[in-house]
């Protein structure tokens, strides 16, 4: 690089939880940068997936966390061209890579979903992905498979 790496931005802990986590994620979650709509969007939704999973015995912020968790790739491909050919070389992803593509996904996927409010596609998205299911979910799955078929070019890791 010819530059010197950029400083790590320290980002402040949320209001409600006191949890650095929920804030990068209602970041991810923010549209112009309208930051207090967000956090309520949030909020709202895991009030939803409170009253929607009574039955299981943790609060909704650990099932957030257990949901992001769920949908956390451990590998993913990249492309590396080699005399010629392009191969997807399979790779495992920075802890901090982790979560922003977890979190991402689970923002775009809510984001997709049919329902009536943000707050209730992303409580939707939530709950899906802590049961192993929906479209973040498969994402990583997909991931996984492609890194999985793709072994074979393991040796051209740079």
């Amino acid at each position: 690089m010819r530059k010197a790496k950029p400083k790590k931005r320290i980002v402040l802990p949320d209001p409600k939880f006191g949890d650095v986590q929920v804030t990068k994620f209602v970041n991810n979650l923010m549209i112009k940068g309208k930051k207090s709509t967000a956090y309520e969007i949030f909020y709202n939704s895991l009030e939803l997936v409170g009253q929607r999973m009574k039955d299981a015995d943790k609060t909704p912020l650990e099932i957030w966390k257990k949901a992001l968790e769920n949908i956390t790739p451990q590998v993913e491909v990249k492309s590396r061209r080699v005399g010629g050919a392009t191969f997807q070389v399979p790779m495992e992803v920075r802890p901090e890579r982790k979560s922003s593509i977890s979190m991402k996904n689970l923002v775009s996927f809510a984001r997709k979903r049919s329902g009536k409010g943000m707050s209730e596609k992303l409580a939707a998205e939530i709950m899906a992905a802590y049961n192993e299911e929906g479209g973040a979910f498969k994402r990583k799955e997909d991931m996984h498979r492609m890194a999985e078929a793709n072994k074979a070019f393991a040796h051209f890791r740079f």
